[in-house]
């Protein structure tokens, strides 16, 4: 069980990445965790490690995980629902391969908030706190937001030695159409730039394709890199005789991390999803939200204890879907994102790591049940449904229930609060937690409960 108080972050965040990242030729995070989870029995703490998969846009939940068949054509939409492996659960026919896990999945379906806005409701998904400023769309990511649950885990948990505590991929979610850009909520906020995500970018589904952030500048080659590393430590030798700070020591322990993170042949093993069989990739789907899972998987097994992916930039707006709905979830959205969810259901079982693997599969809000003129749906915070699975949850579970056409929860309401709360909960995180920001302020960790019915005793 995790401490109460976990104390405050290292000083000096600014000058440390800017000295260890321009003196070493770097562009990366720095990412340091500083303690260890204790896992404790039943559901407390079960989960070693989380994959967030983050439907940015809001998918539909009653063309996906909450079907509306006795409801009005022009709610219920074109698709039907299917039966699943669970007696009397029924998801739309876009999900088969959720439809055949559904024993080991918990569904919710009285998800619920007010907030209609992409930026400042992916902001509470990714947190479980009320952005800075909710209900906007044009307020940008700040220091003053909540840190990503991933930001949070990478503070209370170490990782391996050289791998990041907390990565994204392939991108940080941004709207074109929202005026802030960027949603907030996808960095550590207000808990220091050292626990940022690394950010992995790109396509993994491309021959070609190399994690950017491991690559050095050009020109500057490993030996060359190790070169620099000592010509620093002699500096800073120097410097320490002179000045011997505590910020001093710090800034060499960021210089060691960053080295490490690009030269260490472990690090680059666990992003090498060329090592992963033909067979592997294919059931993933060889595209880019499929190959994104696989790597996910792969760091989540060597031990990267949170690994957000987001919905990709694929250029039509995401599982944002004012028009063209039912074309879009048809053809583009659904098939990739069930098939790389049973992929990575499977494959966790069949390595022995489901039960101590937490999966998140949520979106930050839902669809209207009403299908507009241009055969799409639109936001819809009022009622949606999102996924647990893995480590500490009860397999099988549909948690809460929307009203005959999905419009409001009938019984069980959740917010998005809680839902963060049940991920806490399963990664060891004590309800009265809190965690220090750079002037010392404690903040609580929780701003909801966990769903105990979804639970495992």
């Amino acid at each position: 069980m995790l401490n109460q108080q976990f104390g405050t972050a290292l000083p000096r965040r600014s000058l440390l990445q800017a000295g260890a990242c321009s003196l070493l030729g770097l562009g990366l995070p720095q990412l340091l965790s500083h303690q260890a989870v204790a896992s404790a029995g039943g559901s407390f703490g079960a989960a070693k490690r989380c994959i967030f998969i983050f439907l940015w846009g809001g998918p539909s939940h009653i063309d996906t995980l909450d079907p509306k068949p006795e409801a009005p054509t022009d709610i219920r939409g074109s698709f039907s629902p299917i039966n699943t492996s669970v007696p009397g659960v029924q998801v739309s026919e876009l999900l088969p391969n959720i439809a055949q896990r559904m024993h080991d999945v918990a569904v919710i379906r009285s998800l619920n908030h007010t907030d209609p806005a992409h930026l400042s409701s992916a902001h509470a998904a990714l947190t479980g706190q009320l952005a800075p400023v909710p209900r906007s769309d044009a307020e940008p990511p700040s220091e003053r937001d909540a840190p990503h649950i991933g930001s949070v885990v990478a503070r209370l948990r170490s990782a391996p030695r050289g791998l990041p505590g907390f990565v994204t991929m392939p991108w940080i979610a941004y709207h074109p159409a929202a005026p802030g850009g960027q949603a907030p909520g996808q960095r550590a906020g207000w808990l220091g730039h050292n626990y940022d995500p690394m950010l992995v970018e790109g396509d993994p589904s491309q021959n070609q394709w190399r994690v950017p952030a491991l690559q050095l500048q050009d020109a500057l080659s490993a030996e060359r890199l190790s070169s620099r590393m000592q010509l620093l430590t002699d500096l800073d030798a120097q410097r320490a005789a002179l000045n011997a700070s505590a910020s001093g020591l710090a800034l060499n322990g960021f210089q060691q991390q960053a080295t490490e993170l690009l030269t260490s042949p472990r690090v680059r093993e666990a992003f090498s999803i060329d090592q992963e069989t033909e067979e592997t990739r294919n059931r993933y789907g060889r595209n880019i939200h499929g190959q994104c899972v696989l790597l996910a998987r792969r760091l989540s097994e060597r031990g990267v204890p949170l690994v957000c992916v987001n919905w990709h930039n694929d250029g039509q707006n995401f599982w944002d879907t004012h028009g063209n709905n039912f074309n879009r979830l048809k053809n583009d959205l659904c098939p990739p994102s069930d098939q790389a969810l049973g992929a990575l259901i499977d494959d966790l079982k069949s390595r022995g790591l489901f039960e101590e693997t937490a999966i998140a599969w949520v979106g930050e809000f839902g669809r209207s049940p009403k299908i507009n003129g241009s055969a799409g749906r639109e936001h819809h915070p009022f009622c949606f449904s999102g996924l647990l699975a893995g480590a500490g949850i009860r397999g099988g579970s549909v948690f809460g229930t929307s009203d005959s056409q999905g419009a409001y929860p009938a019984s069980d309401p959740v917010s998005q609060h809680d839902y963060m709360a049940t991920l806490l909960h399963v990664l060891g995180v004590s309800a009265e937690a809190t965690l220090a920001d750079r002037e010392d302020r404690p903040h609580r960790l929780y701003a909801g409960n966990a769903v105990r019915d979804i639970l495992r005793a």
